[in-house]
């Protein structure tokens, strides 16, 4: 019976104590906490009313080490789950390892001044959280999160070598706005309009933005175009995913939303350096942030499926073999059980099952870890259980 802190209440964290709450027979004790303390109370409210389930709430500032110091000493949480902005994560960690505490994450360290994410600052504590007797699981999302597991379940039954990887991530859901982002515009915008990168037969090959695209017809969804970006997942599957040769990351855009979002980098609203304004300081995107829906709002209104998953190319017993191993998840049908639409679900319920498997003592290790790094069996079985059930082809490409 396991205590957890979750800081971070936008949608995934929405998604997050939805799922902790339907599996109160490993969280006894649930406690959520944001810089935003009404919303907090907004989901303490909704998963009193559907599940009996009474969740603490707390205010904090995840950008202060002390104020999370002091918040884990009160709480005395067995785990951390932070949902919050990738750029909390190293205060968050630094705050475990001063009480102590196990710690997971959805996505890697991101650079508040520079246009980058990367696991480097977050693998360097890796020493420090073993001599602490504490674990550290990093990127328990979809992707990254489910992502690395699919790999090490394919490495694990399915190749004796994997030698190219193509991650493929398509939203095909319509929410009805000229323009929106699926979660936080800031790290989304800044995500999409960095250079793209891949790995291929030992180096990182850099692109222009949306230089690659390819079509993939995506299962009940259909075709859809696929641009290569860079996506920090593959930073740690190079490492561990044997006879690698070439990884790719792919996500789908429309026209509509690459017309938009070029207009807005012509202009420099895509900006992360603070300008002038009528005798004041603001960072372009964060002002655009504010002026674009709160992706938390999306839930009620997009409809379609999402399809998230990764396709292998390799040798098993001396012959070669492709795989395509996905899951499809339904917008509306995400809506109904968690008030979130599938972009925060499909995150959230891997954050959960994450937290469960370390909670149950099944991946628990001192030191800090990738996915990919335990084995996938486990939490397999958990996505079809949790509400992302999983689809295995085998394939030619």
């Amino acid at each position: 019976m396991a205590n957890v802190l979750v800081i971070g209440a936008g949608g995934v964290g929405r998604v997050v104590v939805h799922k902790l709450a339907q599996n109160k027979d490993v969280f006894s004790t649930i406690t959520l906490a944001s810089r935003r303390l009404e919303s907090c109370k907004e989901y303490q409210d909704d998963i009193q009313t559907r599940y009996g389930v009474h969740i603490d709430i707390a205010q904090v500032d995840a950008d202060s080490v002390e104020e999370l110091v002091e918040l884990i000493n009160k709480v005395k949480p067995d785990i951390v789950l932070n949902i919050a902005l990738p750029y909390q994560d190293l205060t968050i960690m630094e705050a475990c390892l001063k009480t102590k505490t196990h710690y997971l994450d959805t996505a890697n360290y991101e650079h508040p001044d520079t246009a980058k994410f990367e696991y480097k600052e977050q693998w360097a504590y890796d020493e420090k959280y073993k001599k602490a007797g504490i674990m550290a699981l990093l990127g328990s999302g979809f992707d990254p999160g489910v992502t690395n597991v699919f790999c090490a379940y394919l490495q694990k039954h399915y190749f004796d070598e994997i030698h190219t990887i193509d991650i493929l991530d398509c939203n095909g859901g319509d929410h009805g706005y000229p323009f929106a982002t699926n979660f936080n515009p800031e790290i989304n915008l800044r995500e999409v309009s960095s250079k793209g990168r891949y790995w291929e037969n030992g180096e990182w090959i850099e692109t222009e933005p949306m230089e690659i695209k390819m079509v993939w017809d995506y299962p009940q969804i259909g075709p859809k175009d696929s641009y290569l970006l860079y996506h920090e997942e593959m930073e740690s599957l190079v490492k561990h995913i044997k006879g690698l040769k070439r990884i790719r990351f792919f996500m789908t855009f429309g026209e509509s939303y690459l017309t938009h979002m070029k207009c807005l980098e012509n202009v420099g609203m895509l900006g992360i350096e603070p300008v002038e304004h009528e005798g004041c300081k603001i960072v372009p995107i964060q002002f655009l942030k504010t002026l674009l829906p709160d992706p938390k709002t999306l839930g009620a209104r997009t409809k379609g499926k999402t399809n998230i998953g990764v396709v292998a190319k390799g040798i098993k017993d001396g012959k070669e073999v492709s795989y395509y191993l996905y899951n499809v998840c339904d917008h509306q049908e995400a809506y109904k059980e968690t008030n979130s639409q599938a972009v925060s679900y499909t995150t959230g319920v891997p954050a959960m099952i994450g937290a469960k498997m370390m909670c149950e003592g099944k991946w628990m290790k001192e030191g800090v870890w990738n996915m990919e790094q335990f084995d996938p069996d486990p939490f397999m079985e958990e996505l079809n259980k949790q509400g992302l059930p999983w689809h295995l082809e085998e394939i030619k490409i």
